[in-house]
């Protein structure tokens, strides 16, 4: 880190809060994309929360029933409020940001929304979405009660900012059933990116969602840009170069990465550089040991040939063994329409399964996974079995 860099990142903090601290009051249209949300779920919502939303995209429509949600940097509460009545009154809400007056407003809208509703499942947390272990609010009732006037007392502030972390975290590892963002993260400065994409991998539960909406660039911005900081602010300089992001969600251990949605005509462009609004949605699950099951997938096509994110490579038609963990993740959603599952004949108890090399991809021969011993003549189905329902053959 060099000398100038905290410096730096205190100007970009301080632009952040100030632009944003005036848009919850008076509406910036600079700050927004056009964009179109269901009208039912606005109903409930006060008028003054749908003034001051500054989005770029619908990360909300990713959101199920029962879900818990995370929505970083969540503002006003627009997302939360929205995502609130598809989770019902069996969800969970938590929108987290470290705007003061956007959470004020947020605050003070949501028993409005609970009224609205009849049930009230969003709560708001002051935070650091790179830093989802501490509490801002909490820290702050530390401080009233333990001031900091000397070196010591900032030892100990120190001290009880790791206590809170550890023993009061905000957001508790593997929490979160879906991360949702509309147009935040490109507000979080450059050294932090790699912790937030972290932070979020950590919170969700295996098998969690992510549905970010942010704004990216279609080139590296130059420095004197990202030093600009209404262009900062403005969801502009501090976008992520488009593969940055993916790349990011990549390292952090996240898959089935894929753009869900992606503007047509740039939000901005300054000096030939276009920056759009981007969806990107992702998945986490694949961790863990692999086991061999004596499964294979076929992938069904177009494509000649395809690439999953732990380097497996299907051809079209083509039996691929894999593990029991691979099966598992590529008959399920999103893969599931593009593939055709091929369990074994006779289950491998979980017990008896031996370790499997996933390192490689290879053919399953059809007598893997129906047995050596594999000898029937006959029918395989039921008559008319072959046939779509309400017709003969």
């Amino acid at each position: 880190m060099t000398p100038e860099e905290p410096a730096a990142a205190l100007d970009v903090e301080r632009a952040v809060r100030e632009r944003y601290a005036h848009g919850a009051v008076r509406r910036e249209e600079s700050l927004c994309c056009p964009i179109s949300y269901d009208p039912k779920h606005l109903e409930a919502i006060p008028p003054e929360v749908i003034e001051r939303d500054y989005g770029c995209g619908d990360p909300s429509r990713h959101v199920r029933e029962g879900d818990t949600v995370l929505d970083l940097g969540s503002g006003g509460g627009k997302i939360c409020f929205i995502a609130s009545q598809i989770a019902g009154p069996s969800g969970r809400v938590i929108g987290v940001d470290f705007n003061e007056e956007m959470l004020a407003l947020a605050r003070r809208s949501a028993p409005q929304v609970a009224g609205r509703t009849g049930f009230a499942n969003v709560t708001f947390r002051r935070g650091r979405i790179q830093d989802l272990r501490l509490d801002l609010d909490m820290l702050d009732a530390w401080l009233e009660r333990h001031p900091v006037r000397t070196a010591s007392d900032l030892s100990a502030m120190e001290e009880a900012t790791e206590g809170l972390r550890r023993e009061h975290t905000m957001i508790p590892d593997a929490s979160v059933d879906i991360v949702v963002s509309n147009c935040v993260l490109n507000l979080v400065r450059e050294a932090d990116r790699s912790r937030l994409i972290r932070e979020v991998f950590r919170v969700l539960k295996p098998g969690g969602r992510v549905a970010i909406s942010d704004i990216v660039s279609d080139e590296a911005v130059p420095e004197d840009l990202k030093a600009d900081p209404e262009l900062w602010s403005g969801c502009v300089s501090g976008a992520f170069v488009e593969q940055d992001l993916l790349r990011e969600m990549e390292e952090a251990g996240f898959y089935a990465i894929a753009i869900d949605a992606w503007g047509a005509e740039p939000f901005r462009v300054v000096r030939g550089i276009e920056f759009r609004s981007v969806t990107i949605t992702a998945r986490k699950g694949k961790e863990g040991a692999c086991f061999e099951a004596n499964q294979a997938i076929i992938y069904r096509g177009p494509w000649k040939q395809v690439e999953d994110d732990d380097h497996h490579v299907l051809r079209r038609g083509v039996r691929s063994a894999v593990c029991a963990k691979t099966f598992r993740i590529l008959t399920t959603e999103p893969y599931a329409h593009d593939i055709v599952p091929v369990p074994p004949l006779e289950a491998i108890p979980e017990s008896q399964q031996e370790p499997y090399d996933c390192s490689r991809t290879a053919t399953r021969h059809p007598r893997e996974t129906k047995g050596l011993d594999y000898s029937v003549t006959g029918a395989g189905n039921d008559a008319g079995a072959c046939c779509p329902p309400g017709t003969s053959c």
